[in-house]
């Protein structure tokens, strides 16, 4: 294992997931596609930084320095700034806060203390209060199934501003990682296959080289180290 890992969730309306994590050692591992953005704070050997992280539609690496620390807020899909488009933060354009002190950084013309795991949803709550964070209830609309709630074209054009992706790549990205769950519990594959929606084991290798960046069978052996994948229920 290359972290030590903790995580929770959050009644927060804007919030679906707060972790945090060390480092036992240095090294790398495989960020999966994921839909959701992310607040992360890393602190290593004194230093902090406050990061903005987008969603990500395809697999990539990231090192991992030794003696390091983070602590994220992972938001619910939907929510969004305002004045920070998500799609400006897609596939690892990540954008760093300027920091002022060991404890504070510079967002929107203020100076803000850094959350911490026990705190997230103050912060958020706050930062709603000033208008840099929001939500699209036409997304949750979608997503607990209520299909007369927008047009095609609706569903689509509030998906692009807050999720930074169109629906159906939301939902491939959320297939896959059903999928990658699935056979990570033990689930073989023909299983995950009609379990998850997949035409054939074709179609599930196909999804999960491309989103995971694994196969069906490098998942099941464990192969690499994959970054955290939270128990939520297909997107499909």
């Amino acid at each position: 294992m290359l972290f030590a890992f903790d995580d929770r969730s959050s009644d927060s309306p804007f919030i679906e997931r707060v972790w945090r994590c060390h480092s036992l050692h240095a090294g790398s591992f495989r960020s999966i596609a994921s839909p959701h953005w992310e607040m992360v704070i890393t602190r290593h050997h004194g230093c902090s930084m406050f990061t903005l992280r987008g969603p990500e539609t395809r697999p990539t690496f990231a090192e991992v320095p030794a003696e390091g620390a983070w602590f994220g807020i992972r938001f619910r899909l939907g929510t969004f700034m305002p004045g920070l488009p998500v799609a400006r933060l897609i596939d690892r354009q990540d954008v760093n806060l300027p920091v002022v002190s060991g404890h504070s950084f510079w967002l929107n013309g203020a100076e803000w203390e850094y959350p911490d795991f026990d705190t997230a949803e103050t912060f958020v709550a706050r930062l709603v209060k000033r208008g840099f964070i929001a939500r699209d209830p036409a997304i949750e609309a979608v997503l607990a199934g209520d299909d007369q709630a927008l047009s095609v074209r609706s569903v689509q054009r509030h998906f692009l501003h807050a999720t930074g992706m169109t629906h159906g790549t939301y939902r491939q990205i959320a297939r896959a990682r059903h999928a990658t769950q699935l056979l990570k519990a033990g689930a073989s594959i023909l299983d995950t296959v009609h379990e998850a929606g997949f035409f054939d084991q074709s179609h599930l290798a196909r999804s999960l080289k491309r989103l995971i960046g694994q196969t069906p069978g490098g998942v099941m052996r464990e192969e690499e180290q994959l970054s955290f994948l939270y128990k939520t229920a297909s997107g499909a």
